[in-house]
């Protein structure tokens, strides 16, 4: 479903849309730090918020340009999150949503802001507009990777995905660059994801599926345990595809729907599997519980355990950490009704731990991708969290984290 080739058009594959990314010297490193991607025909944006009460000054700003329905661009930095800024804070993102439109030639609540990095530092506004200013004469249809890479912070690679459906008789196209590896937690993580599409759909057809998409993608991950200040989801629908406009929940919003739930699926994954110093993708499978919401919980709580995630790390069939972090969930739990596999292989059952081939689990363990599963045996729910083990590496990044 995702080419190489759409994955590098990333954000500006769908029609009408142009992105770019340049140095403007806020991260110490010197990388790639301010991404702007705009859509000349304003564009349905559609927007999903970090809960954490001490939101950043860009959250509030970008919060405020949704609730208008359109918008034209997004501009984000890396290296400084603009969070715990206080009033000045909220000056510098409403500054940076000016700068880019007055470059853009658009209005300034028709401006996305977003800022990821160290939290409690004021952003360097004179830095923050040469970037705009150079990233707005550099949009291009190529600019998707650069603007990507212009966003990370810790990760290890920016994550990008992009695709094509037919609606209405029309090509409609899909693309996206996100980051997040740390501070990764429901709702949401760390992570800052950018969605383009050329579809024709109303606003709030768009707002009421990214609302519920996310819920089971992004809302979905946790590596450790720690919400963000900045989060965002964010999808601009500009139209360009000429499909009829999706207005209701008919064939064609249900094709957009999935569509749209692959995209933030895969990315969640990506975030998941690129946690800070990760080395396993751990996939927590829970069936047979009373309801979507406890077969969640108890996969968060599994998700959440520092002595899972080493366990893991370790390459050690602790099947007890999870049977305890399952014990601990909150959620009722019939210890005799419980199953717990790692990969296909049965560690307890029955209220204990099995007989099993140790050549076979230790084979489990060795991989990257490792899938916990564990039915309740209490009903017909499931639920499905990603998240990776805690490294050495992991430690030593968060303990020198400064840019």
């Amino acid at each position: 479903m995702f080419s190489e080739e759409h994955r590098l058009a990333g954000v500006a594959y769908p029609e009408g849309f142009t992105a770019a990314g340049v140095r403007a010297g806020i991260k110490k490193s010197g990388n790639l730090d301010v991404a702007v991607i705009y859509t000349e025909n304003r564009a349905n944006v559609a927007g999903v918020f970090t809960q954490n009460t001490f939101a950043a000054a860009p959250v509030h700003v970008s919060k405020i340009v949704v609730g208008t329905g359109t918008a034209h661009a997004i501009v984000a930095n890396a290296g400084c999150a603009n969070a715990c800024t206080g009033e000045q804070g909220l000056k510098n993102a409403e500054k940076m949503a000016s700068i880019a439109a007055e470059n853009l030639k658009c209005r300034q609540d028709d401006v996305i802001v977003a800022s990821t990095g160290v939290i409690g530092v004021n952003l360097d506004m004179e830095k923050m507009e040469a970037g705009i200013k150079n990233a707005v004469s550099k949009l291009s249809r190529e600019g998707s990777v650069n603007a990507g890479n212009a966003i990370v912070t810790t990760d290890t690679y920016s994550k990008a995905c992009a695709t094509a459906i037919e609606i209405g008789g029309k090509q409609v196209k899909f693309g996206a660059i996100a980051k997040g590896s740390g501070m990764i937690q429901p709702n949401m993580a760390t992570m800052l994801c950018f969605i383009t599409t050329d579809a024709a759909i109303d606003q709030k057809l768009l707002q009421s599926a990214l609302s519920e998409i996310t819920e089971v993608s992004f809302n979905m991950i946790s590596i450790d345990g720690d919400m963000s200040t900045n989060d965002m989801v964010i999808v601009l629908a500009n139209g360009a595809a000429g499909n009829p406009t999706i207005t209701e929940k008919n064939a064609d919003y249900e094709k957009f729907y999935s569509t749209l739930k692959n995209i933030c699926t895969e990315l969640a994954k990506k975030i998941a599997s690129d946690g800070e110093g990760a080395t396993k993708f751990l996939t927590i499978d829970v069936k047979g519980a009373e309801t979507f919401e406890a077969a969640k919980q108890v996969g968060m709580s599994v998700a959440k355990s520092p002595l899972v995630k080493t366990a893991f790390f370790g390459e050690d069939p602790n099947w007890g950490r999870v049977v305890c972090a399952v014990g601990y969930s909150g959620i009722k739990i019939v210890p005799e009704k419980t199953v717990v596999k790692f990969g296909n292989i049965p560690v307890y059952e029955n209220g204990l731990g099995t007989k099993y081939d140790d050549a076979a689990l230790k084979k489990v363990m060795a991989a990257h991708d490792i899938v916990i599963e564990i039915d309740l045996g209490l009903g017909n729910f499931d639920a499905t969290v990603f998240s990776c083990d805690f490294s050495y590496e992991y430690v030593k990044i968060n303990g020198e984290y400064h840019t």
